[in-house]
């Protein structure tokens, strides 16, 4: 593939690399920025096998746009970004722009079942034995030695140095965390399509601030994917893969699995399917609500407020609570009263919608009015937090169940939690 200089309406400089399906061009004048050229190429056992494919450029930038677009979707509304990406922005049909990285020489594989190379690697395993968690593999970038399995022990070891930043153990154990997140996002969005995602790799890179960044392509080359869950129906490269003799009717076969895994994305529709209402039993509690509703929008979730007393105006209040179990919508309730909170325990004792209990408690009054919460009459299920993000955390586990962009942002805050200990451990011991 002869080099370009044009792409959209990016300007190309010198080609920095090229390998078996892109080309990576600087951007001139955007020193931090890099484009990636997809080719119509598949290829297969490190390139041994090897096929023009029309179109198949085009697939795969739509396939890794929507990918990432998932991944960066994710991120913390509140400013804390969990799957850190290199991906910037579509530039055409066949190109994207990303950040420049040097690449870390590691591909990160995360499995659900076992299948493949597992089993080769692994005698007496049967194949679709269920990893929990899933299994984690890394295996060293060598074409010449078909990628040997690397332990994380080897990659320490090698003291890999990139854009400055030394791998050590702090950094592989992120990017292992890191891996297996975005596999589990990916499972989740594609169990919405009735699929399963098997197994996956992804690759990381430094920036120049020495980021760690997920980089690279993710596309139909990167994962198995099976459509109900049964292997004959797969739709990723492993069909390509499987290939004795190639056809231009095999070839259009891989083509149109491809096609209908974007076609799949393509028709993905972020779930907006729940409602956490943040009742307050007077004007008074309104602050400590804000901050609740704060905590919930940082995650994701639809917020509203009303005000409404289990004691002074009873009826009013399991008429909101209706009008709630009438929308088709998974609701959630935050209950927030004073002195004695009866508002959470009476909705839960006259609805089967999940009740939260987040009293405004104060220091001279904890130890008295949050009984109130706690010691309710049986056959009521609400439960009792004390800090307005513990309420909003709760409520986030909830909605979660049924919707992968809220389990994910929870997950993400996973991360950002362990990372941000981690990398404070690692300054302090240097």
């Amino acid at each position: 593939m002869a080099t370009v200089k044009q792409v959209g309406d990016y300007q190309l400089g010198p080609l920095i690399i090229e390998g078996k399906t892109k080309q990576v061009y600087e951007l001139p004048g955007r020193p931090e920025l890099c484009l990636l050229l997809n080719k119509d190429r598949i290829t297969a056992g490190d390139g041994a096998k090897a096929h023009d494919l029309a179109g198949k450029a085009a697939i795969s930038n739509r396939t890794n746009g929507k990918v990432f677009e998932i991944l960066n979707s994710v991120e913390s509304r509140a400013g804390a970004v969990g799957v850190k990406t290199s991906f910037v922005g579509a530039a055409s049909d066949r190109a994207f722009v990303s950040k420049r990285c040097e690449m870390v020489p590691i591909e990160w594989v995360t499995r659900r079942l076992a299948t493949g190379s597992f089993l080769r690697r692994h005698p007496g395993v049967q194949e679709g034995y269920r990893f929990y968690p899933p299994k984690h593999e890394t295996f060293f970038k060598d074409d010449a030695n078909h990628d040997p399995q690397w332990s994380a022990e080897q990659i320490i070891s090698a003291k890999f140095k990139v854009n400055g930043l030394e791998i050590g153990p702090t950094e592989v154990d992120i990017m292992t965390r890191t891996s297996i997140l975005v596999f589990e996002i990916l499972e989740k969005v594609w169990a919405t399509r009735n699929c399963a995602l098997i197994d996956m790799k992804i690759e990381f890179g430094v920036d120049s601030s020495g980021e760690i960044l997920v980089a690279d392509v993710i596309d139909s080359d990167s994962w198995r994917l099976w459509p109900s869950g049964d292997k004959r129906l797969m739709v990723d490269k492993q069909v390509y893969r499987n290939l004795t003799t190639v056809t231009d009717s095999d070839l259009d076969t891989v083509k149109r699995n491809f096609e209908w895994v974007v076609d799949q994305l393509d028709h993905l529709d972020p779930p907006s399917d729940h409602l956490v209402a943040i009742l307050m039993g007077s004007p008074s509690d309104g602050e400590h609500c804000k901050t609740i509703r704060k905590h919930c929008e940082a995650l994701g979730l639809n917020t509203e407020t009303r005000v409404t007393s289990a004691h002074k105006g009873t009826e009013e209040t399991i008429k909101i609570v209706r009008y709630y179990e009438s929308l088709p919508l998974k609701v959630v309730i935050v209950a927030v009263a004073g002195r004695s909170n009866g508002l959470g325990p009476v909705i839960s004792g006259n609805s089967p919608l999940p009740v939260i209990n987040c009293p405004p408690l104060k220091a001279d009054n904890v130890d008295r009015d949050v009984w109130s919460s706690l010691n309710v009459p049986s056959g009521l299920g609400c439960s009792t937090v004390l800090y307005p993000e513990s309420a909003a955390l709760n409520a986030a586990q909830i909605v979660g169940l049924s919707n992968y962009v809220v389990w994910s942002r929870l997950r993400v805050k996973q991360l950002d939690n362990y990372v941000a200990l981690a990398r404070a451990d690692k300054e302090m011991r240097n």
